[in-house]
């Protein structure tokens, strides 16, 4: 048998399909499908409102199923209409393929094997982004995609933007995405980590084309705007909820996590002032200069006013690990202010540390202290306005 033959039989016997999404490709798309017909035949090609002869390529592989609409809508879009056609032919799992000849039919065994083992887990192509070939949008993309994916998850991914990717359709096929363009990427990734679903990676080969005859519909402004708003939603929500979610199902277990969560934040013991005062004190002290010290000083606190310590602790959790080289760059800065002619300027790296500043402590005590109490009165005033917004709402869930 074959190593052509082996991977086939493996990929039918797995049901897994080959998703290709495209939108002007036609340079590029035949030889990709040619080569993923390599492998498998179970290929499905999403015209996301082409203007080319992407159709008329298609049809010239009989075996590839095709979904075809009129009007450009997004990579976000073709990959959700692809994931619930998938489903409704009865595949478990989707390997998603570029079109524009970046990605290589080759690496799809690596993906199978790393299914073997990871069953449950989404995979993703980890692309070497060190080459000189690399365009520097997509390097700096690639960097920042991958801090915000950690602020957001806790978890390390190599490659958080790359598009090649194995997903398991039956464990996403509930889900109500949002975006329906390159920042879906980021969405599916974020939320299915925020489920318990896996986040396994594989190396893989890439290959960008000279800047002369490169064809990208990544637009930089618009797109990394799209990205950034969503990550800041996601942050939102992961210290709003996900990050306090986890907190209390380390103390009470999944199943009475949630309801042991929103009765700390619906409790009718305490008031809603009392319960925001709480939130703003936690993050106050978790972002004090006193590292390691933040949550004594939180709960030291909350027993002065009698606060609820539950949610002076969740919140004092600004400071995990992800979010310091965050909080001390917004320090640094915030004390530039009070500083005037006698700040220094410093750039923001994953890597920054309070170690990094140390030739300049006054200014980051300066900032810091002044960031804690910004911090804490919007922390504050966020979670009076929200728990006024959808305290009955949530009431009824329960």
């Amino acid at each position: 048998m074959s190593h052509f033959e082996a991977i086939t039989k493996k990929v039918d016997g797995l049901k897994v399909c080959v998703i290709i999404p495209t939108y002007n490709n036609a340079g590029t798309l035949a030889g990709i499908i040619t080569d993923v017909a390599k492998y498998t035949e179970h290929i499905i090609v999403v015209n996301d409102g082409s203007t080319d002869d992407t159709g008329q390529i298609v049809q010239g592989f009989p075996f590839a199923q095709l979904i075809n609409y009129p009007v450009n809508v997004g990579k976000g879009w073709a990959l959700r209409k692809a994931f619930k056609y998938a489903v409704s032919k009865d595949y478990d799992y989707a390997i998603t393929i570029d079109s524009d000849g970046q990605h290589f039919a080759k690496d799809l065994s690596a993906f199978i094997e790393r299914l073997e083992s990871m069953p449950n887990a989404i995979i993703v192509g980890s692309r070497n982004m060190d080459q000189a070939t690399i365009p520097g949008k997509s390097s700096f993309g690639h960097k920042f995609s991958n801090f915000w994916f950690k602020v957001e998850t806790g978890i390390n991914c190599p490659d958080t933007q790359s598009g090649f990717r194995l997903y398991p359709l039956q464990l996403l096929k509930d889900f109500k995405f949002i975006t329906r363009k390159y920042e879906f990427e980021i969405e599916v990734l974020v939320r299915a980590a925020w489920k318990g679903i896996a986040i396994g990676d594989v190396p893989v080969t890439v290959h960008y084309e000279p800047k002369e005859t490169r064809v990208s519909h990544f637009r930089p402004f618009q797109d990394f705007s799209r990205v950034s708003i969503l990550n800041t939603f996601l942050v939102i929500i992961a210290f709003a909820y996900i990050k306090p979610r986890d907190f209390f199902r380390s103390l009470f277990g999944k199943k009475k996590s949630r309801r042991a969560l929103f009765e700390q934040l619906l409790s009718l013991n305490h008031s809603d002032q009392l319960k925001a005062v709480s939130v703003g004190i936690g993050v106050f002290s978790g972002i004090l200069p006193i590292w390691g010290f933040q949550i004594f000083v939180g709960l030291f606190l909350a027993v002065i006013f009698r606060l609820n310590k539950a949610l002076v602790v969740i919140a004092s959790n600004i400071s995990i690990p992800p979010m310091i080289p965050l909080v001390v760059f917004l320090s640094y800065k915030t004390g530039g202010f009070l500083m005037g002619g006698k700040n220094t300027d410093m750039a923001f790296t994953i890597h920054l540390s309070a170690q990094s500043i140390s030739q300049h402590l006054e200014q980051y005590i300066y900032g810091s202290i002044a960031l804690a109490v910004i911090a804490g009165l919007l922390a504050a005033l966020l979670t009076f306005i929200l728990l006024k917004l959808f305290k009955r709402k949530a009431v009824s869930a329960f």
